[in-house]
C-alpha cells in the first residue's frame, strides 16, 4: 500500500493550521485538482464530506469521514469512491504560541493495481504539492512569516 509522509515546521499556531485543514468547504479555492466539495454534516468532532477531484477531462468523487481532535489531530477516513482504501492524517504539534510542526500522512490503494502502479509515480509529487498549497494558504490567511 503506497504511503506518503511530509513534516514541516510552520510559523503559525497549531489552532490556525487545524482550522485551515478542517475548512474542507474552502478547498476548491486553493488546492490543486480539487474541483468542488460538499459538506454533508459537520460537528466539533466529525464531518462527512464529498470532494470532486479532477485533472483535464478526468473527474472522480470521494466521500470521507473527517474525525477532528482540536487542535492536535485530523484523521480522514475513506467512505466511498474510486479507491479501495484511503486514509490520511494531520498532526499539529505546538512549538510555542506562534509556531507548530505539521505531520501529514496518506495511505491509499487503488481498486485497479495497474492504475496504482502507473499513478504511484506521480502521486508522491502531487501530494507534496497539496501540502505546499496548505502552506501557501496559511501565508495568504495569516500573513507571510516575518
Amino acid at each position: 500500500m503506497p504511503n506518503i509522509r511530509e513534516s514541516r515546521e510552520l510559523p503559525y499556531s497549531a489552532e490556525q493550521m487545524f482550522d485551515l485543514v478542517a475548512d474542507v468547504g474552502k478547498y476548491p479555492q486553493f488546492l490543486p485538482w480539487v474541483v468542488a466539495t460538499r459538506v454533508r454534516s459537520n460537528s466539533e468532532t466529525e464531518m462527512v464530506a464529498d470532494m470532486m477531484v479532477g485533472f483535464k477531462a478526468l473527474r472522480e468523487k470521494f466521500t470521507s469521514r473527517v474525525c477532528k481532535e482540536r487542535p492536535t489531530r485530523i484523521v480522514v477516513e475513506y467512505v466511498d469512491g474510486p479507491l479501495s482504501h484511503l486514509e490520511n492524517s494531520w498532526h499539529f504539534e505546538p512549538l510555542g504560541a506562534t509556531r507548530c510542526r505539521i505531520d501529514f500522512c496518506v495511505e491509499f490503494t487503488f481498486r485497479n493495481s495497474v492504475f496504482e502502479a502507473m499513478a504511484g509515480k506521480y502521486l508522491d509529487r502531487a501530494f507534496r504539492k497539496m501540502v505546499g498549497a496548505f502552506e501557501k494558504r496559511a501565508n495568504d490567511l495569516y500573513g507571510a512569516p516575518v
